[in-house]
């Protein structure tokens, strides 16, 4: 990080991203009727400080002045003397300025009447603000799934855009505090650029039907694809039954949630093993908690591949354990010993403080050992 980018982080600096749809041909179609009493506006302008200069001999600026202050009826007075015939074109100015502002009332009236305009302003105000989210989520249809995954991000103060077709979903965002949502298919190029997904750590689609889900899935492949990026998005669907969680496995989803399964899981749990089930209820499921785990992966660059999990000393540095290792091949280790080899592309599963495991999860990332392992 350079000093710049750290003397702006200091001051809390946001970059103004700006967003792939940015309304402004919609934004400007709005401004199109103001043109007409812009124009006229103008025009009588124009036409006043001519007429002063070629009837009662003013200069420039005392005609564009005596224009102004005539035409928008301050009641000033004059500057200098003027002729009848000038005064007979004063009162002609006055009316046809009282003229232009009626006509320039009615079109004000009439745009904010209709609301497109406060709508396209708020609108184009909340893409500007999904445009400087960075790793957020996409989440796709809004239901019940998503009023509780969405309270959870929010818990966990994970960012995250809600997108679906919806003409209400600005109401049910204020019910249900969605910060930033989007009115469009989440499968269509609209609903893509709009959600900012280039700069997106993934989608959560949670569409009532496998179709949608499936439409979304391949959508965002597509669109990874073509912006080439390197990380890929991670994609958890929700799925009603067995073979449409399998459907959606193969047409792209990381995770599938089958919310039947998922609770015959926890079901069997609380029933087997209930003080094992209250546990993790009260430290994994919660924010704010002094306990978490989660799995770090080990790439083939990594300074730990190919090394013992005792030179890792992540108890030592960070008060973090490993408490599995998941190899290439899907092979689970259970509690590994201090001398078992940390393979390439394997996952190491962690359990301790949300900070420890930060610090643990840099640790791993890095291609040579670090320099506070030297004096542990």
């Amino acid at each position: 990080m350079t000093p710049l980018d750290k003397f702006k982080k200091f001051l809390g600096w946001r970059d103004t991203s700006k967003p792939h749809i940015t309304l402004n041909d919609e934004f400007y179609a709005h401004l199109a009727p103001f043109r007409l009493p812009l124009i006229l506006t103008v025009f009588m302008m124009l036409i006043g400080t001519i007429g002063y200069m070629a009837i009662d001999n003013f200069s420039l600026m005392d005609a564009i002045y005596q224009t102004g202050i005539t035409f928008t009826t301050v009641g000033f007075g004059e500057i200098s003397p003027i002729s009848n015939m000038g005064r007979i074109f004063t009162i002609t100015l006055i009316i046809f300025g009282f003229i232009v502002f009626s006509i320039a009332i009615g079109i004000i009236v009439e745009v904010v009447k209709r609301g497109e305009f406060q709508k396209t302003i708020k609108e184009r105000r909340m893409l500007y603000e999904i445009a400087r989210l960075k790793r957020h989520f996409v989440v796709c249809y809004h239901n019940e799934f998503t009023i509780q995954v969405t309270r959870q991000l929010r818990a966990n103060h994970i960012p995250f855009v809600v997108v679906d077709p919806r003409e209400d979903l600005e109401a049910l965002a204020k019910k249900y505090h969605y910060p930033y949502f989007v009115s469009a298919e989440p499968h269509t190029e609209e609903g893509i650029l709009k959600s900012h997904l280039s700069s997106a750590k993934g989608v959560i689609t949670l569409a009532d039907n496998v179709a949608d889900n499936i439409a979304t899935i391949a959508s965002a492949r597509l669109y990874e694809t073509e912006i080439g990026r390197t990380r890929k998005f991670l994609i958890i669907a929700n799925a009603k039954n067995h073979e449409d969680d399998q459907k959606l496995l193969k047409l792209g989803a990381d995770k599938v949630v089958t919310a039947t399964k998922l609770m015959a899981q926890r079901i069997n749990a609380m029933a087997a093993r209930p003080e094992m089930e209250n546990l993790l209820q009260e430290f994994l499921y919660k924010k704010d908690t002094p306990l978490d785990m989660e799995e770090a992966n080990v790439s083939k660059t990594s300074w730990l591949a190919l090394k013992k999990i005792k030179v890792a000393r992540f108890r030592d540095i960070a008060n973090v354990t490993i408490i599995g290792i998941r190899q290439k091949d899907n092979k689970f280790i259970p509690m590994p010993k201090g001398d078992t080899i940390i393979m390439p592309e394997s996952k190491l599963l962690l359990i301790g403080t949300s900070e420890g495991i930060s610090k643990a999860k840099k640790i791993i990332h890095k291609k040579e050992k670090p320099e506070e392992l030297k004096y542990v």
